[in-house]
């Protein structure tokens, strides 16, 4: 394997395309293979088990494909394998977990109300239990399982704005935002919605996500490896998906596109 070999990426659907836009824009140099299973996609309603079985299939093959390292671009999928699959692979293997931490350190010492915006198995994991039990004693946390926002997603209506707005609203609409500091988009399909978020909350509420976090996380690790593409390199992203149907295609491309 060389420093020249490509990163492979993948989640449950079209929301890892978030992740993969994050990292073309923050290491242009590097060769990207995305693969959305779309086709097993919600990833947030299956068993673990279910879900451990999708993500080793995928990882398999792309490890076949002589990848450099795993970004499992899913909080949903990284809550139910991430360690599971590190111990079966010998490349660097690195997942999501919402910004908790981001949202609650913007205070400085002080109290936030946070609002955590993710799938049901997410917020019912233990490693996703683990890291509120961090922050639940200096702040106020709501947990939000969101499913919809997913298949709205990957059904395409998030391409509809009004469609779109409807989603968010259905969850959101009912807060005061004046109490509330910060939304953590927990799920990698939930910053497609970013924009509806902003147009929602004032200006003082942040929207926070998980994206750039981990691509910063995947650049020091493989500058430690000495693994980073050459900087002559041109770079580029194949994305691939489990529903091999045109129709998806174009999907993935509108979504990328948005971005």
């Amino acid at each position: 394997m060389t420093s020249a070999a490509p990163i492979g990426m993948f989640d449950s659907g079209f929301g890892g395309l978030t992740v993969a836009a994050q990292l073309r824009h923050d290491m242009p140099h590097e060769e990207v293979l995305f693969f959305g299973d779309s086709a097993h996609a919600p990833y947030g309603l299956k068993t673990p088990d279910e879900i451990r079985e999708r993500c080793f299939s995928i990882a398999d093959d792309f490890m076949a494909k002589g990848v450099k390292a795993l970004v499992v671009a899913c909080n949903t999928a990284t809550s139910a394998c991430v360690e599971d699959m590190r111990q079966r692979y010998d490349v660097p293997v690195i997942g999501m977990e919402p910004a908790l931490k981001v949202a609650c350190d913007r205070g400085q010492g002080v109290r936030q109300h946070v609002i955590v915006a993710a799938t049901p198995l997410t917020l019912h994991e233990h490693k996703f239990a683990a890291l509120m039990d961090r922050f639940t004693l200096d702040h106020d946390i709501t947990p939000l399982p969101c499913p919809d926002l997913v298949t709205t997603v990957e059904s395409g209506r998030i391409l509809d704005e009004t469609q779109a707005r409807k989603a968010v609203r259905s969850y959101f609409g009912g807060f005061d935002w004046h109490a509330v500091d910060a939304v953590v988009l927990g799920c990698t399909h939930f910053v497609f919605f970013r924009k509806y978020f902003t147009e929602m909350c004032p200006e003082s509420v942040a929207i926070i996500d998980g994206n750039q976090g981990t691509i910063r996380h995947l650049h020091v690790i493989l500058e430690a490896l000495g693994d980073l593409a050459p900087s002559d390199a041109t770079g580029g992203i194949t994305i691939a998906n489990s529903d091999t149907s045109p129709a998806v295609a174009k999907r993935s491309e509108d979504l990328f596109h948005l971005l």
